[in-house]
């Protein structure tokens, strides 16, 4: 045993055999909050570091960790002899952590040459599945839903089969992190199709790979429909696709739709491809700064390839798309670019050697919009009907009516004058999307690797294997927590409850408060605002706001809000008149310093500095402020 867990427990018992009676009170409280346990030791730093008579709150009490004292002890110990590694499993488990741990299970032959139909079911690895198959559907239902982790990898499924149909409906919905890889999939296959259908939808960081898909196929046509629609921060990367492939349309329609920040990577798609059909419809449509990359996209001597693009980036904020070596060298091929970046705030465009070498390419722009660049550029075949030229607003959408944009969620943000007793709102999605975690004590975030610079450390840590999800999760929350603040802003990143006190204290002071929405109880609906009470009396002050990012163990990003007011306010049902929920409510007063692409500006149609912004204190967030 640790030589710190035999002094406390000395202790302890010595406390007993001279004090009993003070014990006996309480022991049966005892056995439910041992003194040396996190959430113990917890509560008297809260009483130290905070100095009014508040209790620690319920819903902070509740995410400290749930580690017994001998393993609290133990696992402190082997973080700081930096070989916690060699028992993360044990410690993501006892510690309630997400560590995306590698539990899939490989399926590496079809049993029978029957139609296989795989309704919930998870993560599962599938290896020369179904090759060289003769006719036959393979449909997958339900897969991998609502779950945390949802991973799969499909390797040579599908090769060399005819007429082979693959189906997959509600595929990983609602999973947090969705990590797909299709490997050599369905090459040098003839006939048959496959179809995508709502497909990861609604999931916080989709990854899919597409390698060698249908290469040297034959007449396989593919349609996506609902791919990746309401997801947050994913990536696609399509190489090889359908490359060498004959007659082998590809369909993508509602892709990335409603999408935040959903990059795509397209390189050497359709190269070689004879006949090939791409279509993509809805494309990013309504997203927020969607980025997409298209490097030897349907070029290197292809043949009679048709690419048509509707309502691609249409009403979406800002974006990026980079066409690099689209269609070069490429014979007889036709691109019809329609509604084209009809978006709010117009995004960033660039064509690099786009047709360039072709024969018979005819490329068609039809209200396209601004700020693009074009270099090296075919310069026959190309007609622009209706561009949209610089300065010119004509072709964009304006931010009012039935047109928001719906990232921004209109009911999302809303004007101070709503929160008055009587008023009849939207309530917007309030439930946290993040999966379950808990903090970890101090004493083990204060021994971990926590660093862009220290990534591999942090890898070993977690056992995130080289370009895999865990490690881009590490990556981006490590460098958003390193991102330079704004102006005017404190922020950090904390991993336990100590750190977020000690922030929060340096911000406002040792006599705070902190807060959140009582429940989610008239999310998506519309609710009744009863009494409403000003935090501070209704008076400007500043706050520290702490929002969820996604990591193993519970991280929060929490940084200064000055210039607010901050409201408490009852929740009402709208029939019954019956108080469902308490709600925190939040009001920037200055919003000067905002981008004018900002969602709320899009959802109310103002700009910065003219107007203040207020949303809801969403579910597991929270806020902190002086105690009234």
């Amino acid at each position: 045993m640790d030589k710190t867990v035999k002094l406390n427990l000395f202790c302890y018992f010595l406390v007993f055999f001279l004090f009993p009676s003070s014990i006996t009170v309480s022991l049966s409280k005892t056995t439910k909050s041992n003194p040396f346990s996190p959430k113990s030791s917890l509560t008297r730093y809260w009483h130290k570091q905070i100095i009014n008579n508040h209790p620690i709150p319920t819903f902070i009490l509740s995410k400290a960790s749930p580690l017994p004292p001998i393993q609290f002890s133990l696992y402190t110990k082997l973080a700081s002899n930096h070989s916690l590694s060699s028992h993360i499993s044990s410690f993501c488990s006892s510690a309630n952590l997400l560590c995306f741990l590698d539990t899939t299970t490989t399926i590496t032959a079809s049993p029978s040459l029957k139609d296989s139909n795989f309704a919930v079911y998870d993560n599962k690895h599938f290896s020369n599945y179904g090759s060289n198959r003769l006719n036959g559907v393979d449909m997958f239902k339900n897969y991998s839903e609502n779950i945390n982790f949802a991973s799969s990898g499909f390797i040579k499924y599908s090769s060399g089969s005819t007429g082979h149909h693959e189906g997959f409906s509600s595929y990983a919905t609602d999973a947090n992190v969705g990590s797909s890889n299709f490997t050599s999939y369905a090459n040098d296959g003839t006939g048959g199709s496959g179809e995508f259908s709502s497909y990861l939808p609604r999931v916080n960081v989709p990854d899919l790979r597409f390698t060698t898909y249908t290469s040297n196929g034959n007449n396989h046509p593919l349609s996506f429909k609902s791919y990746v629609d309401d997801t947050n921060s994913g990536n696609q990367q399509f190489v090889n696709y359908a490359r060498n492939g004959n007659r082998v349309p590809v369909g993508f329609s509602s892709y990335g739709d409603t999408s935040n920040v959903v990059g795509s990577t397209f390189s050497h798609y359709a190269e070689l491809a004879n006949a090939g059909n791409d279509s993509f419809k809805g494309y990013s449509s309504n997203a927020n700064n969607p980025k997409n990359e298209f490097r030897s996209y349907g070029g290197g001597g292809g043949n009679a390839g048709s690419d048509t693009f509707v309502s691609y980036r249409d009403r979406a904020n800002s974006g990026t798309d980079s066409f690099m070596s689209y269609g070069r060298k490429a014979n007889s091929g036709r691109s019809v670019f329609v509604n084209y970046g009809k978006s709010f705030n117009p995004g960033s465009d660039s064509f690099r050697e786009y047709g360039k070498g072709s024969t018979g390419q005819h490329t068609g722009f039809s209200v396209y919009s601004l700020n693009s660049t074009f270099k090296e550029y075919s310069k026959t075949g190309v007609t622009f009907s209706q561009y949209t030229k610089a300065g010119s607003n004509e072709g964009l959408m304006k931010a009012s009516g039935d047109l928001v944009n719906k990232w921004s969620e209109p009911v999302k943000f809303f004007r101070e004058k709503m929160l008055k007793k009587g008023t009849v709102m939207m309530m917007p999605d309030i439930v946290d999307k993040m999966p379950r975690r808990a903090f970890l004590p101090r004493a083990i975030t204060s021994k971990l690797p926590f660093a862009t610079d220290k990534l591999s450390d942090v890898k070993e840590v977690f056992q995130a294997r080289d370009d895999s999800v865990l490690e881009r999760v590490l990556s981006n929350t490590l460098s958003e927590c390193e991102r330079a603040p704004s102006p005017g802003e404190t922020k950090r990143c904390v991993g336990s409850i100590e750190d977020m006190v000690d922030f929060a204290v340096s911000v406002l002071g040792h006599d705070v408060v902190v807060r959140t929405t009582e429940n989610v109880k008239g999310s998506k609906n519309k609710v009744m605002i009863g009494e409403v009470k000003g935090v501070n009396g209704g008076k400007l002050t500043k706050s520290v706001s702490c929002h969820q990012s996604l990591y193993p163990y519970l991280m929060y990003y929490c940084h200064s809000v000055p210039k607010v007011r901050v409201y408490v306010a009852e929740i009402l049902d709208v029939s019954t008149k019956e108080k469902i929920n308490t709600g925190v409510a939040i009001c920037h007063i200055d919003t000067s310093s905002w981008s004018p692409g900002h969602g709320a500006f899009i959802a109310l149609g103002s700009g910065p500095g003219r107007i203040e912004v207020c949303h809801w204190i969403f579910e597991n967030d929270m806020t902190w402020t002086t105690a009234d």
